[in-house]
Parts: C-alpha cells; sequence; structure tokens
C-alpha cells in the first residue's frame, strides 16, 4: 500500500526539509520504496539528496505547469530505493500561473498519480507558506507530519495549519489525516524544550510521535555535503533520531 505525506508548517526554519530528507533516507534504509516531491522553491530537499539543480531538465513545475510526464521528472540518489522528483526557482511563480487553471488545487494529485503505486511512501516537502502549492501538497496527500520546533513561539501558527488542514479535509480531500506532530531541535537540557514538549504533549496527545529529533551538529552539516545524516555518519544522534522515527511510521502504517 502506498503512501503520500506531506510535511508542512508554514512557519519557516521549524526542520522541514531536513525531516524530509532524513526520514525519506531511513525510510529507504529500512527497504521501503521512496519518493521525494520538493515542493519547495528554494529547492533544499534537491540539492540536500545530492541533485545539481543546474544540469535539472524536467522538474515538479514543468510537471505541474506543462504537463510534462512526471517519470522524466525523477531523478535517483546515492540511496538505493530513494528517488526525487527536484524543485526549482522557477515555482515562485507557479502559484500566479495555476491560478487559471482548471482544478488548480488537484494538480500536484494528478501529477503524482501514475507513480503512486511504484513507491511504498511518497514525501512532499512543503513551501513556508499557506499557497496553493502547499493546498495541492496537501489536497494530494493522505496524511501531513506536522515539524514543530522546540523554540518560544513553537505553538504561534499551528491553529492557522490546522484550520487549513480542516478547509482542505472538508472541501478538497476528505481523507486527509494528522500523520503526527514531530517535535525538532529538541535540546533536553534547556527547560523551555521540555516545556514545549509538554505543551504539545498536553494540547495534541497521541498525535505527537515519541521520536524527538534532537539538535545535533551532524544534521546541521551534512546537507551542505549533498548527503542525508545516514550517509554523513551513521552513528550520529541524527541518523539514530530519524531511523526511530521512520521505524514509528511503518509501525504505525502496517
Amino acid at each position: 500500500m502506498s503512501k503520500i505525506i506531506a510535511l508542512a508548517n508554514q512557519k519557516g526554519g521549524v526542520g522541514k526539509t531536513t525531516t524530509t530528507i532524513n526520514l525519506a533516507a531511513s525510510l529507504a534504509t529500512l527497504e521501503q520504496t521512496v519518493l521525494v516531491v520538493d515542493a519547495d522553491p528554494q529547492a533544499n530537499a534537491s540539492s540536500g539528496l545530492g541533485v545539481d539543480i543546474s544540469e535539472v531538465e524536467s522538474s515538479i513545475y514543468e510537471c505541474i505547469i506543462n504537463k510534462s510526464d512526471v517519470r522524466d521528472a525523477i531523478y535517483t540518489t546515492d540511496i538505493d530505493g530513494l528517488d526525487i522528483i527536484p524543485s526549482h526557482i522557477d515555482l515562485v511563480g507557479a502559484e500566479i500561473e495555476m491560478l487559471n487553471l482548471e482544478n488548480r488545487e488537484r494538480i500536484l494529485k494528478h501529477v503524482l498519480e501514475p507513480v503512486k503505486n511504484d513507491y511504498d511512501y511518497i514525501l512532499i516537502d512543503c513551501s513556508p507558506s499557506l499557497g496553493l502549492i502547499t493546498v495541492n501538497a496537501l489536497t494530494a496527500a493522505d496524511s501531513v507530519i506536522i515539524p514543530v520546533q522546540c523554540e518560544y513561539f513553537a505553538l504561534e501558527g499551528i491553529s492557522k495549519l490546522l484550520n487549513t488542514i480542516k478547509i482542505i479535509k472538508n472541501k478538497l480531500n476528505p481523507q486527509l489525516e494528522i500523520e503526527g506532530f514531530l517535535l525538532t531541535m529538541y535540546d533536553s537540557r534547556l527547560r523551555l524544550a521540555n516545556q514545549i514538549y509538554d505543551e504539545v504533549k498536553r494540547h495534541f496527545q497521541e498525535l505527537v510521535f515519541k521520536t524527538v529529533i534532537q539538535r545535533n551538529v551532524k544534521l546541521s552539516e551534512s546537507p551542505s555535503h549533498g548527503l542525508p545524516v545516514i550517509l554523513y555518519d551513521a552513528d550520529s544522534t541524527g541518523a539514530k533520531n530519524h531511523l526511530a522515527l521512520a521505524r514509528e511510521i511503518i509501525q504505525k502504517n502496517k
């Protein structure tokens, strides 16, 4: 059974892309077939998985706007079983170009249809906004992972995202579920981090993943080498955290 999971939070810098790259790599390491869809114009998930953006001929932009064949936009990575549809800076203007297209909220869903059953998991890395591309991602997805940074304003804006998810569930994608809230950049030595953890747990209870992603230098360094942390340093805390998260997701979706 194939599952499409969007990683979304309109707040920037919460670890969406880091989680997408490393969760995808961990799932593939655990012998799942995975496709990453980079739906963020910054294309950080693409470069973080070793794709040279300047050499990409067909990206998610061409699939959405020019109706290019999605299979032409799929690139392999250094990890067996992990593929990616890269992004492009042109995606910035795509939202305006999409305004006149028919059924504009469901374009990405139709793009992914032909390849959906080729993978166990498709992870969509959303941009930090609640624009039309993110709406497309949530309409195409079966569930959404919401990364939450363990910092003071963590819960600010989550109600806005939850409201968007509710609207999409009502109007566009009744099947959409919350896969879970994921606490990122966690530092157990900080009282604030523990307070945020308790608060998120109190609010969302069983929707919070047991796994937390701790602050980790190797995790921050690995994207600059175009590698997921599991290839950069398999013994690091970052690699272990993401493997634990991947196991938790596989277990949940059995």
